[in-house]
């Protein structure tokens, strides 16, 4: 059984795989785009500010599926039977976690947790993946 440590955030994914011989790190990168939806009538001296309504619902949806692409992206380097943890700051990990159980059920058994984290260096994440794993009670 590998044992896997993720910490995601909306730019990337970075994969920690446990081996005998050490840390093996692989980053994923996002193809996310940072929306900034922007209205208005373009009249500058508008009395009352844009008038134009914006429709979030078509940025919500594009970014929906960009989600799907970016975790789809980063199951691909994960097998069946894995020990996985997963973490990273603001909600990006539990998404991914739901993911894994609405689409990957073979994957999302191997969860062992999700835990929030603030951003952390290369070293940072493989520090903290070695460190739950020795001090967890995870085979």
């Amino acid at each position: 059984m590998r044992k896997v440590g993720i910490w995601i955030d909306r730019k990337n994914a970075h994969l920690v795989f446990l081996t005998p011989k050490g840390e093996v790190m692989h980053t994923v990168e996002s193809e996310l785009e940072f929306f900034r939806p922007k209205g208005g009538s373009g009249t500058p001296n508008a009395r009352w500010g844009p008038q134009d309504v914006v429709q979030d619902s078509k940025y919500l949806e594009r970014h929906k599926h960009q989600m799907k692409q970016y975790f789809s992206e980063v199951v691909k380097h994960l097998k069946a039977g894995d020990s996985i943890v997963l973490f990273g700051p603001a909600d990006t990990a539990a998404l991914l976690r739901t993911e894994l159980e609405t689409n990957h059920h073979d994957l999302a058994a191997g969860i062992t947790s999700v835990h929030k984290a603030d951003s952390m260096t290369d070293n940072q994440v493989k520090a903290w993946v070695r460190d739950y794993f020795a001090t967890s009670d995870v085979e």
